[in-house]
């Protein structure tokens, strides 16, 4: 068998160049012959590297670096008819899809590791017209501001990059009237955003689609509806109070298999996907349901967060009893 670890050198505190030797090491012990490829700054390197590898028929991609760069290698073999099992190294800033899948985010080497452990996941992904998503796709004002946050500050900051610039960003966000169709309904009117979620966890937090279940066929759709800064202030303070959001009147959330958008006159509605760019509405997604074989720390993976059938009966079985004697051993703490 083959793998390709494809890596970012630049992502995140640059922790890659040190750690190739060692993780490429790792995935050789876990039955792979295996090879590296240092991305470019050229446009599409990582997609590119990613879909010859495919068509050569290796049997694994090892992604390391940020969204960005998973991203790029999911769009790279996502509309082929035989596509490599994949695995992902965090080393970017917010690293959303590592932490749904429970990879450690602070050590590239052990990130790795998680490939030794054999444990994988069929996963749902996205497709928004001619280009894919793994993790989130989005659009609206508040939503721009991952095109705003440059480069450096990312590497420099990480996540705080981000809530400074949302800081700044918040007084002039403006509604878009917008038309959005889902399974069972329909939105039309003005919003500040909309999110399509395939985790829970998004933008660093795992609150803001709280009953996201992984791999079980459907998005997780939030609109929010026009709002003020108040407003605005007030449903991140419910975000992160347990993910109350969801029950506030200023916020449609449901799940959904396919979704389309589009903008109402002539206001343009650019569209995120995974963090970057991804053209502008009308856009039509759909879920891809099962579509890649990802390695994922499965046993850390609360079971209510992964679709069950995507388990075996055993695997299925031996996290019940895991998470009931941890349940059991809080209790105990408790008394």
């Amino acid at each position: 068998m083959r793998a390709r670890l494809i890596y970012n050198p630049t992502s995140g505190h640059e922790t890659m160049n040190s750690n190739v030797g060692d993780i490429l090491n790792i995935i050789e012990k876990a039955g792979y012959e295996a090879s590296a490829y240092r991305t470019t700054p050229k446009k599409n390197s990582a997609k590119n590297e990613a879909r010859r590898v495919a068509k050569e028929g290796f049997d694994l991609i090892v992604a390391a670096g940020g969204d960005g760069t998973i991203n790029e290698v999911v769009n790279g073999i996502a509309d082929l008819d035989k596509r490599p099992e994949m695995a992902i190294i965090p080393a970017g800033t917010t690293n959303d899809y590592a932490r749904a899948l429970k990879i450690p985010r602070d050590d590239v080497v052990e990130a790795a590791k998680v490939i030794l452990k054999g444990q994988k996941l069929p996963v749902d992904i996205g497709q928004a017209g001619e280009k894919y998503f793994i993790n989130i796709a989005g659009g609206g004002s508040m939503t721009e501001l991952t095109y705003e946050v440059p480069s450096a500050y990312k590497s420099i900051l990480g996540y705080l990059a981000y809530l400074v610039k949302g800081a700044e960003m918040l007084p002039r966000v403006s509604p878009i009237d917008m038309h959005i169709e889902y399974d069972g309904g329909v939105f039309d009117g003005k919003a500040t955003m909309f999110l399509i979620g395939l985790t829970n966890s998004i933008g660093g937090m795992e609150q803001i689609a709280p009953n996201s279940v992984i791999g079980d066929g459907t998005f997780s759709l939030i609109i929010v509806k026009e709002t003020n800064l108040r407003d605005l202030v007030h449903l991140i303070a419910l975000v992160l109070n347990g993910g109350r959001h969801v029950y506030n009147p200023k916020v449609i959330y449901t799940k959904t298999k396919r979704i389309s958008v589009h903008a109402n006159d002539e206001n343009r509605l650019m569209v995120n996907l995974d963090g970057e760019y991804g053209g502008d509405a009308p856009m039509e997604f759909v879920n891809l349901h099962g579509h890649l074989n990802i390695y994922a720390n499965v046993d850390s993976i609360p079971l209510k967060a992964i679709d069950t059938p995507t388990l075996s009966e055993k695997d299925a079985g031996e996290k019940i009893i895991e998470e009931e004697r941890n349940l059991d051993s809080k209790n105990k703490d408790k008394k």
